[in-house]
């Protein structure tokens, strides 16, 4: 059985992936920050928070990575943490480059004093190509990240490239895409548009207010993108891969599917307002992942409509429950 060790559990991709591993069967260790209390309604979601071994840690501590390696002795490491928020970046850039960067290098240098055979997956990010050189970006693609949140990954991403030809060691770097799921937090743009929907067709909201309507992205299905970063670490090299659809729709177009699935109009229900735009905007990203496909042989498998509805559905569910217990 092997052994894999996740820290972000508690987040979307995290919770995804301890799902698939679990059914792969692998034995998953999670890693819980002690900085803050940790919700598990994620991993209550799948209904798997018992069948993962929770270890208190962070990765901001190179001394409670190092102990936890020691003790479980992983197979593969997927670093999936990070202050993972864009806009909250420009008024925390000193906490998400110590988590986002620093805490990817605390990985990789716990992995490098315990065992240089541990195979090490550091969770990249199109944020990284920001004000974007290409209009489809790939691997060759050159890096303008455009928050501390882009360079902080960026950061991580870079040393994982120098871990893996520095100390030989076997360290991928998945340069994903937007990608969401019902898990997905409510600050992330895709949730916030979902909620809404659920709450306008159910009668206890009327408005949406966003930033950017023009703004656009490649968004995937989360629970997708979680097998690519397993097929990474089970090719025979290391190596850095764009994971994404190939396709990318804006925040109208965002709202256009969301509302339209309910029956409304999104014109009649959502507004722009300046103050929401970001201090420096990213207006469009496109990935191509031909070499994850011919590579790895991963194709992502859920549609953006239906990701969407996916939401939704999940949404509708919660509200009313909500309503039910008189909690509106």
């Amino acid at each position: 059985m092997k052994t894999a060790f996740i820290t972000g559990v508690t987040g979307q991709d995290g919770a995804y992936l301890a799902k698939f591993l679990l059914d792969k069967g692998y034995r998953v260790v999670g890693l819980v920050p002690q900085r803050s209390t940790s919700s598990f309604w994620r991993l209550d979601y799948f209904n798997i928070t018992d069948s993962i071994e929770l270890v208190y840690g962070d990765v901001t501590d190179l001394s409670s990575l190092v102990k936890i390696l020691r003790t479980f002795k992983p197979d593969e490491v997927y670093n999936l943490a990070a202050q993972s928020f864009v806009g909250v970046s420009w008024d925390q850039p000193i906490l998400t480059c110590n988590v986002t960067g620093m805490g990817a290098l605390n990985v990789l240098e716990a992995v490098r004093l315990t065992d240089n055979n541990i195979k090490v997956y550091q969770a990249s990010s199109s944020e990284m190509f920001g004000e974007v050189q290409e209009p489809i970006q790939n691997e060759n693609t050159p890096f303008y990240p455009r928050s501390p949140y882009g360079v902080s990954k960026l950061f991580a991403h870079w040393m994982t490239v120098n871990y893996r030809e520095s100390h030989d060691m076997f360290a991928s770097s998945g340069i994903l895409f937007n990608h969401e799921s019902p898990l997905r937090g409510l600050s992330f743009v895709t949730r916030k548009v979902t909620d809404a929907v659920a709450r306008i067709s159910l009668g206890v909201q009327d408005k949406l207010i966003l930033g950017n309507l023009n703004a656009k992205r490649d968004w995937g299905f989360a629970g997708d993108y979680v097998e690519a970063m397993w097929l990474m670490l089970q090719h025979d090299k290391p190596d850095t891969f764009v994971v994404s659809t190939g396709l990318s729709h804006s925040i109208k177009d965002l709202c256009d599917v969301a509302f339209n699935y309910v029956g409304l109009n999104w014109k009649e229900h959502v507004e722009s307002n300046a103050s929401l735009f970001r201090p420096a905007e990213v207006n469009i990203l496109m990935g191509n992942s031909d070499k994850a496909k011919e590579t790895l042989g991963w194709v992502p498998k859920t549609s953006f409509k239906e990701m969407v509805e996916m939401m939704i559905e999940a949404d509708m569910k919660r509200v009313e429950k909500e309503i039910a217990k008189g909690h509106m």
